[in-house]
Parts: structure tokens; C-alpha cells; sequence
């Protein structure tokens, strides 16, 4: 960024942020390096009104003032670092220049409160809008948060919480990951699925769905027709591409991945290894299906009818039934591409189905999400409203949570 020129993109924001970096230009704190007091303080005797001031005095001055435009360029350059993503190599290589040698500026330095502040304002500039062409300043990764919403929002699905948040986090922690991390979700419509895809979007980036590192391809809206495979591979590559050389930490999302062509399939495969030269690339792919539903709800009606709390089904049960399903002769792409033959899938996460007493619990949340009142008996009309299989037994929600929201508009006055 040249001297003098502000960025393109800086408004209103840049204004208060200039405003802020005079106020801290002369700022100082305890233990912080202060400028001199001016030479022509101490040194110069007093000049008779009206006296030409003198080359000596004409230097100091000069001197004086080109001390308090390098901070004022240096704090500059170091917001500009922070917020916009600029200059960071230029100024790392002076600040490296400068430790290495002696400054042409004595007893000028960097205040550490400056510092402080400077931290403070790009946080705050950063929460109104976007502040970089990558979009890895809008990262937060709020694992906590999105472990508290998962226990108190995502009912039903005790499997689902716990694989997620683990794989997740364990990822993110992970110094130099040799993969992209690649979640497999699986389950009946409506039990969940893209309510965790969603939630997972919104705790890593500020932004969720709309982050520039989240790209959501749906199988029959984006790649609607076999016929035009060859140009949906194309599109595709290049849309992941970009956005993995936009972000370090991407999140793909594949929805209705059962649909997807197998040439589309191993289109993605490649980008699950791809990384840069520092290995800092976390990619993260989520694929979302219906398959292996029936199995999954199976085991489910075992153990009710067992007299087993649903609590008790365990991940490796479901995933070897799992695999076994998808093993079966089929003509689904999906379910015979290189990232099942491969084991490129790290977790294939079981949605489970939902029961009555979740249903209701849907309903509370879409009440509660309208500012709405609600009671019991009210939770238990939406409840009642759904269609319950099997037939004998009417245990599990055939729609799951899906058209609960709807179903509360009969409830309104």
C-alpha cells in the first residue's frame, strides 16, 4: 500500500480509525519508549520576537516532525496489516531491518498501548463488515459456542453432538493435518442434518452461510442435468479452487450428495489433499445424504423395542451397518466413489429419527424463535399434526423437524 493512499474499499470506518491513529500517535504508558523532549527545548537559548530562527533550530524541527510521520506511518502500516491484509511481508521485512540495525530516529519506538488499541480498533472495525479479501479475518471458530448450541438446539441426536464438536475441534487443533477433515451425515430428511451444517458454518465464521469461505453446492440446483457433467466439473474445480487459494480455512458443503455424478465425485477428490507449502491449509468437506436412512432408523426401532434408551446405540454400530449398506450392489455414485473405496471419509455421522417428544421440542424452539407464546398443549397439537411411522408402532417422525416451523403458523391469532 503506497504512502498516502488509502484503500479502495475504506469509507466512514477509515475516517474514525485516522481520527484515532493521531490521538495515539504521541500516546505513552509506563515502561513504554517515549519521544525526547524536543532539542530546541534544552539546547537553543531564547529567541528575541521577531528573530530568524537559524539553521540549527530549522533541523530540529525538521528532525522532530519526520519522527512523528515514521510512527504515524508505522501504526498505519500495522493497521493496515491487521484489518485489510496489506502490507504484512513489507512491514515484517523493515521491522526485521530495523532490529538488525540502528535507528536513524533515536529513541523512537512503538508504544505498546498504541499496540493495544490498534488491536481493539481492527476488532471493532472487523464486526461491521468485511476487513480482508481473503475473509480469514471473519474466522472465529467458536468451538464452545458450537457445542452449547448443538446440547441445547439439536434434539434427538446424541451421536451427531458428540462426532461433530470432536472431529471439528480436533481438526482446527491439529498443527499440519495431511487431509482435508471429511464428514459424511446420514439420515432420514428432516433429522437434522443441514441444521448442523448450518450451525457449524455459523461458529467458524462470523458471516455463516455467507462467509467467502463457505461455498454450499446442492446437487439438483447447482448440477441439475447429467448432460452437462463436463461443464459442472469445470465449474465446480474452479469455484473450490478459488476458494480454497481465497481461505486458508475453507468449509465445502455437499448437500444431497447421494444425486451427485460420480465424475462430479472425483472432480472433489483431489482438493481433499491439496496443501499449501506451510501446510496451513484446513479444508473441511461436509457431505449430507439420505442414504443409509432405513438402516439407521432400524437399529433405532431394535433398541426401543428392546427397551433400550436410544442413548445406548453407539457410533461403531452404526458405521459398521452403515458400511455394509453402502456396500450392497446399487447404482448410486455416491455410495461406490473413491471416497468410500478410499476411506477418505473420516466420520460417517448417523442422524438419528425423531421421536414425539422431540418433535415437540422443534416446536418449542420455532415459538421461541418468533418471540411467540406457547403451551404444552400447544407443542403437543404441532406434535400431533405429523405423520408417525412404522404404522404398528408410530414411533418415529417421517418428516422429522422439517415442517415444524410452518406448522405453528395455524397457532397464530
Amino acid at each position: 500500500m503506497g504512502q498516502g493512499r488509502l484503500p479502495a474499499r475504506c469509507g466512514l470506518g477509515c475516517c474514525v480509525l485516522l481520527l484515532l491513529l493521531l490521538l495515539l500517535g504521541g500516546s505513552g504508558s509506563p515502561g513504554t519508549r517515549l519521544p525526547p523532549r524536543a532539542p530546541w527545548a534544552e539546547e537553543q537559548e531564547p529567541v528575541p520576537e521577531g528573530a530568524p530562527w537559524g539553521r540549527a533550530r530549522y533541523e530540529a524541527v525538521k528532525k522532530h516532525l519526520g519522527a512523528v510521520g515514521a510512527l504515524s506511518r508505522q501504526y498505519w502500516q500495522y493497521l493496515a496489516c491487521k484489518v485489510w491484509q496489506e502490507g504484512c511481508e513489507e512491514e515484517e521485512e523493515k521491522q526485521r531491518k530495523r532490529e538488525g540495525e540502528a535507528s536513524p530516529i533515536p529513541s523512537w519506538g512503538f508504544p505498546l498501548i498504541g499496540r493495544d488499541y490498534l488491536e481493539i480498533l481492527s476488532a471493532w472495525y472487523c464486526s461491521f463488515g468485511r476487513c480482508c479479501e481473503t475473509g480469514d479475518c471473519r474466522i472465529i471458530n467458536n468451538i464452545t459456542g458450537l457445542e452449547a448450541d448443538l446440547s441445547g438446539q439439536l434434539h434427538g441426536q446424541h451421536l451427531a453432538k458428540e462426532v461433530v464438536v470432536q472431529a471439528v475441534q480436533g481438526y482446527l487443533q491439529s498443527p499440519r493435518p495431511q487431509k482435508a477433515l471429511v464428514l459424511s451425515f446420514h439420515g432420514w430428511s428432516g433429522t437434522g442434518k443441514n441444521f448442523v451444517a448450518r450451525m457449524v458454518a455459523s461458529h467458524l465464521y462470523r458471516d455463516g452461510l455467507k462467509s467467502d469461505c463457505v461455498r454450499v453446492f446442492v446437487s439438483l440446483l447447482h448440477f441439475p442435468h447429467h448432460n452437462y457433467v463436463d461443464s459442472y466439473k469445470a465449474q465446480l474445480q474452479r469455484q473450490i479452487s478459488e476458494t480454497l487459494q481465497r481461505c486458508r480455512q475453507a468449509l465445502l458443503i455437499f448437500d444431497e450428495a447421494e444425486k451427485l455424478h460420480s465424475s462430479l465425485l472425483d472432480a472433489i477428490r483431489p482438493f481433499m489433499f491439496q496443501q499449501d507449502s506451510k501446510g496451513q491449509q484446513k479444508p473441511m468437506f461436509l457431505f449430507l445424504s439420505n442414504l443409509g436412512g432405513n438402516t439407521i432408523n432400524e437399529v433405532a426401532l431394535d433398541f426401543w423395542r428392546a427397551g433400550r434408551a436410544r442413548e445406548e446405540i453407539s457410533l461403531e454400530l452404526l458405521e459398521e451397518r452403515l458400511q455394509l449398506e453402502l456396500q450392497e450392489p446399487a447404482e448410486n455414485s455416491y455410495a461406490h466413489s473413491q471416497l468410500l473405496r478410499e476411506n477418505l471419509i473420516d466420520f460417517m455421522v448417523p442422524f438419528l429419527p425423531l421421536e414425539y417428544q422431540h418433535v415437540k421440542l422443534c416446536a418449542r424452539d420455532a415459538f421461541l424463535a418468533r418471540g411467540l407464546p406457547y403451551t404444552e398443549e400447544t407443542l403437543d397439537e404441532v406434535a400431533q399434526m405429523m405423520v408417525f411411522v412404522p404404522k404398528e408402532e408410530k414411533l418415529f417422525s417421517a418428516q422429522g423437524c422439517k415442517s415444524v416451523p410452518q406448522r405453528i403458523n395455524y397457532f397464530l391469532p
